[in-house]
């Protein structure tokens, strides 16, 4: 991998979106959204599309203890008494959006995460999935998912999850190193995860992801290179090595360390070149920003193939143009507008027990917003943008390109916008170029994390 010099990285190292919708939420236009027009929406976009299934995320925000680093919407409790609630509330949800769809339910997806989805006993996560599929048809080749930790996932978790077609699962490791588990309040063993991975695999789960961070506090490339050493040993088949988003500003929870244990700028970027090199040595394919997987895996085919897709979990590898965001703070997406659950609890189970659908804030997108999504979409699951003919912001657009053109990180060639090798280290940068309702604003420092 060709390494951007120290001036990019003191250049680029700016507040920045991931991109896993554009427009981002903080310039979603919730004053003129209302949730009959997203229901009105996701009913027309599910009509035309009902061939491609419906994907489903289902938030399950509780936690035991605070992670640190954390920046998920999650509710610290050790009362159990929570999930059998809170249940009741997802599958009443559910039930308003069968409702307002009004036909054939065909389910191609579904990801559990949080919050820790392992939190919830595995008896109860069955009455959730099979209340989730109750009347529906599961689409064939369906992808069933969810986030494990490793220190609470027992074997009947695991045992539950796959008699109900769950095939993938992610645990979720961040680091090895017992100094940096200790400030993120991260705690799990090498031997927790192999564990898991072992009765995972015995059960028949075929593919296995490991979340791993880099830029977390006391992070050196010493204890990085000691953590990918452990999982490349255990062979996930797939790794998502994140850069972590310090936003206290956002997550007051981030003070157990300051900024002064942080690495950053050229520091940081040395740990992900550190770790990239190391996967990608061990076979693993680079398919993203943050992404890796084995050859034989799916999301590396949808890569290939052009399928790849990027939305509020991350990449996929698939596209459903409806996803239905289920539980607190959850978002739906039906391509041609968002929404967003509240992110309360107690507010949830109140607008749910008025007969309200529990939506708090969205996004209803005007055409220009549809070709700059599609913009984003293919620089972050492609690589490569094929300006659209006629389209107003394109003289813009390549106007901003020009910098990043001269700084070798991105190619324009007869209409088409590639990034380079170099320029894949700052795909969130060159995202920004299409992203005209950043652009305009003067607030960006405060709304997002870095980008390197």
């Amino acid at each position: 991998m060709k390494q951007p010099n120290n001036s990019l990285i003191a250049k680029y190292n700016v507040a920045a979106p991931r991109y896993t919708s554009y427009p981002t939420v903080p310039f979603w236009e919730n004053t003129i959204f209302n949730p009959e027009e997203w229901l009105s929406r996701l009913k027309a976009t599910y009509s035309k599309s009902k061939n491609d299934g419906i994907s489903l995320y289902v938030h399950l925000p509780f936690c035991e203890s605070l992670c640190t680093y954390c920046g998920c919407n999650t509710r610290i409790t050790k009362n159990h008494g929570v999930e059998t609630p809170y249940i009741n509330y997802i599958l009443r949800e559910w039930e308003m959006y069968k409702a307002a769809i009004d036909g054939e339910i065909v389910i191609s997806e579904i990801h559990l995460g949080g919050g820790t989805p392992t939190f919830f006993e595995p008896t109860n996560l069955q009455r959730l999935i099979l209340g989730l599929l109750d009347g529906a048809v599961v689409k064939e080749g369906a992808s069933f998912s969810f986030e494990a930790h490793p220190a609470n996932t027992t074997k009947e978790h695991l045992r539950t999850l796959y008699s109900l077609g769950f095939r993938r699962l992610s645990l979720g490791i961040q680091d090895f190193d017992p100094h940096v588990q200790y400030l993120i309040n991260r705690r799990q063993t090498v031997e927790d995860v192999q564990r898991v991975m072992d009765e995972a695999r015995e059960i028949g789960y075929t593919s296995i992801n490991f979340d791993l961070i880099y830029g977390l506090p006391l992070q050196t490339q010493t204890t990085v290179r000691d953590t990918i050493e452990r999982s490349l040993r255990m062979s996930p088949d797939r790794i998502s090595f994140y850069s972590y988003a310090h936003v206290p500003w956002i997550k007051p929870g981030q003070r157990r360390f300051t900024e002064h244990d942080l690495p950053v700028g050229e520091e940081k970027l040395a740990l992900y070149i550190l770790g990239k090199q190391m996967i990608e040595e061990q076979g693993y394919k680079d398919v993203g920003m943050d992404h890796f997987a084995k050859p034989k895996d799916e999301l590396f085919k949808a890569a290939l193939s052009g399928n790849l897709h990027r939305n509020f979990m991350g990449y996929a590898d698939r596209y459903t143009p409806v996803l239905i965001g289920l539980g607190v703070s959850s978002i739906s997406d039906a391509w041609s507008s968002f929404a967003q659950n509240v992110k309360k609890v107690e507010d949830y189970y109140k607008l749910l027990d008025e007969g309200r659908l529990p939506v708090i804030k969205g996004h209803l997108l005007h055409e220009e917003d549809k070709v700059l999504r599609r913009y984003i979409l293919d620089m972050m699951c492609r690589g490569k943008v094929e300006l659209k003919t006629g389209f107003s912001l394109n003289d813009v657009i390549v106007g901003r390109l020009r910098p990043l053109e001269r700084d070798g990180l991105v190619e324009y060639v007869d209409g088409d916008v590639i990034a380079t090798e170099v320029g894949k280290s700052f795909l969130r940068n060159i995202c920004m170029v299409f992203d005209q309702r950043l652009q305009l604003s003067k607030e960006q420092e405060q709304l997002f994390s870095q980008a390197i």
